[in-house]
């Protein structure tokens, strides 16, 4: 049977749509390689960065401790030599500074590690009014000066202090009975209060990631509250308690204004020797020499600080997902 006109313009137009979509398919010939483009060198743009902070830090913080290293192996009569430091060390009063340094900051930890676990135990887990308020507080007391917590407590317990002007007053004695502030006991306790704060900050942020549902089955279980205390809350907050002492020690290692505002004459520590010799006695070689001494012992407990740091790190933030209970709540 003949095809129609139709057919074919049919056919025709079927074979030009055809024709016009393989040639939309066929690829375009090859571009070539893209054009190259300019890049700056890295290490130079890094280097702009880096170099003024680095010049200033140099120029602030290391070449006065290097001029200080550098004093301290140079004696009186001249040239370089460690004769000062033997000097230095052979003394009572630097064997004596030393050890009451290590006893007053050791001791001033314990204390501090003692009363900051329990009073942040108690802003933690027990609901009372204005928890939520001293745990700010907390806070604004880190940024205090030492010597302001020194100066309230010789008002409270000193010669002339609040406590003494009442028993005076009351038993008409001609003055009080308390006069350990010019001790090592008053300024261990002077610390102890000023450092415990600086544990509580990180123990309070760990308890905050304890789940209440692992108190509240250990509760159910019939576990008392110190055995809760022991088995769940402790173990979480180990790393936060280690990081803290090791924190407060080194700052109780390099306290200087707690001891000069007690007044306690009888109590040297390595700071308080670096400022006898170098300001009152004027020897500058010895002051140094001190001032070495103290340094690398505070930086061999800063390397200690922050190797418990990195070992909390990964474990306080491991735990995901669960209710958590917010200090202070």
């Amino acid at each position: 049977m003949p095809r129609t006109d139709t057919a074919v313009r049919a056919d025709r137009v079927d074979a030009a749509g055809v024709a016009d979509t393989a040639a939309r398919t066929v690829p375009d010939p090859d571009p070539g390689p893209p054009a190259p483009t300019k890049r700056r060198p890295a290490g130079r743009s890094k280097a702009g960065w880096v170099l003024p902070p680095v010049a200033a830090l140099g120029l602030v913080f290391l070449y006065p401790l290097a001029l200080v290293v550098w004093q301290s192996f140079t004696p009186e009569d001249g040239g370089h030599s460690t004769a000062p430091y033997a000097a230095v060390l052979a003394e009572a009063s630097f064997r004596d500074a030393l050890a009451n340094t290590v006893l007053i900051a050791v001791g001033a930890t314990v204390g501090a590690l003692a009363l900051g676990l329990v009073l942040a135990l108690v802003i933690a887990f027990v609901p009372f009014p204005g928890g939520r308020a001293l745990s700010r507080f907390i806070d604004i007391f880190l940024a205090f000066p030492s010597f302001l917590i020194t100066l309230a407590l010789l008002f409270l317990y000193g010669t002339a202090g609040m406590a003494n002007g009442l028993w005076t007053d009351v038993t008409g004695a001609a003055s009080g009975p308390l006069d350990f502030l010019r001790t090592p006991w008053g300024v261990l306790l002077a610390e102890i209060t000023y450092f415990t704060p600086f544990v509580m900050r990180p123990l309070l942020a760990a308890f905050s990631q304890v789940e209440t549902g692992q108190l509240e089955a250990a509760a159910a279980l019939g576990a008392r509250p110190w055995r809760i205390i022991r088995k769940v809350i402790l173990p979480e907050a180990l790393p936060s308690l280690a990081a803290g002492g090791a924190l407060v020690l080194v700052l109780c290692l390099n306290e200087f204004g707690i001891v000069l505002f007690t007044g306690a004459k009888d109590v040297v520590t390595l700071p308080m020797l670096v400022y006898t010799k170098a300001i009152l006695d004027g020897d500058y070689t010895g002051a140094c020499v001190v001032a070495v001494v103290n340094i690398a012992l505070s930086v061999a407990l800063y390397a200690l600080y922050r190797t418990v740091v990195a070992r909390t790190a990964p474990r306080s933030g491991s735990r995901t997902g669960g209710v958590r209970r917010r200090a202070g709540a």
